[in-house]
């Protein structure tokens, strides 16, 4: 085998890696958040109550009050971790900072946000917004790498969840609390997900890894 295929192959392999990892962690994120939700006992719904919610252990006497926070804690932190891997082949494919640097950011604010729950303040707000603003970055810069049309959807997405963040007072009277955050969330969600599946269908390289 040439260089020219060992470095195909290598490159390949990466694409698969990261894609997974991305691919599963969103969905660890978002299954993690509705399962939180099943097993959470005091009063709560999506307008008015704060997804962190779920892990700031309102009534920690209660074992499935418990349980809806280890699950929420879990979820965050497990995904957190698959994201920073990911970001790491990321990088080793397309060598973009512009690109991996919000990534890794990313993974680290949400696996912080698992390791620090909602009741642990300031810390938890703070990586909280780390998550926010670095996901917004990190869905924009992706223009960079993915193809028409996805790459305009992985821009909007970007761009909802930081117009979200900037103006979310705005929202809140029309949303709720709840429903504000999670339209800021939710689409970082849906692009951790979506960017894991279209690397996973890069099958022959990419022309912005195979001609530097």
């Amino acid at each position: 085998m040439d260089i020219n295929e060992i470095i195909k192959s290598d490159i390949r392999a990466s694409l698969t890696r990261s894609g997974l990892l991305l691919f599963l962690a969103g969905f660890f994120i978002f299954m993690g958040i509705i399962t939180g939700e099943i097993f959470y006992t005091a009063e709560f719904n999506t307008r008015d109550n704060y997804i962190s919610e779920l892990a700031a252990r309102i009534n920690p006497e209660t074992t499935i009050q418990q349980l809806s926070g280890r699950i929420f804690d879990y979820s965050m932190s497990v995904a957190g971790f698959m994201v920073l891997l990911g970001t790491w082949y990321v990088h080793k494919i397309f060598k973009k900072y512009l690109m991996t640097v919000p990534m890794a950011l990313l993974g680290i604010g949400i696996a912080g946000v698992g390791i620090l729950p909602g009741s642990i303040q300031p810390y938890h707000g703070i990586l909280a917004l780390v998550v926010f603003i670095s996901g917004g970055i990190a869905a924009i810069v992706s223009f960079k790498i993915a193809s028409a049309p996805l790459r305009y959807v992985f821009a909007g997405f970007g761009v909802i969840a930081l117009v979200l963040l900037s103006f979310q007072k705005y929202f809140i009277p029309t949303l709720g609390v709840g429903g504000a955050e999670r339209w800021l969330f939710y689409p970082v969600v849906f692009w951790i997900t979506g960017m894991g599946a279209y690397l996973l269908g890069i099958k022959d390289g990419h022309k912005n890894t195979l001609n530097v």
